[in-house]
């Protein structure tokens, strides 16, 4: 079982930056991949980044590619997602996710955090 809670969401202008964080608890967090996604009003959840077990591996949506940046520390359970360079269009609720390496399902999912990006 793995549980995971974000932090670091917040009201930000346009332009601005944010560093969400997503502390797991478990022994093996080192095991698994892990995924940010966000969910905005109205619309479906989208993937956003993912990062590898060894954080050797990341990808991104091409919507937050060069302006988000995901990394982990295994040391300390825990997986970030920086933000720069943020536009009115990444307002949303974000949320971490944790799969099993070998599959492709996100089996467990943090409780979101809210960003807001103003115009």
């Amino acid at each position: 079982q793995v549980q995971l809670v974000e932090s670091g969401g917040g009201l930000v202008q346009a332009g601005g930056s944010l560093r969400l964080s997503c502390a797991a608890s478990g022994r093996t967090f080192s095991s698994y991949t892990m995924g940010w996604f966000r969910q905005a009003p109205g619309k479906e959840r989208e993937f956003v980044a993912a990062i590898s077990w060894s954080g050797g591996s990341t990808t991104y949506a091409d919507s937050v590619k060069g302006r988000f940046t995901t990394s982990r520390d295994n040391a300390k359970n825990t997986v970030y997602l920086q933000m720069d360079s943020l536009k009115p269009e990444d307002t949303a609720v974000y949320y971490c996710a944790a799969r099993s390496r070998f599959s492709t399902v996100y089996n467990y999912w943090g409780q979101g955090t809210q960003v807001t990006v103003s115009s």
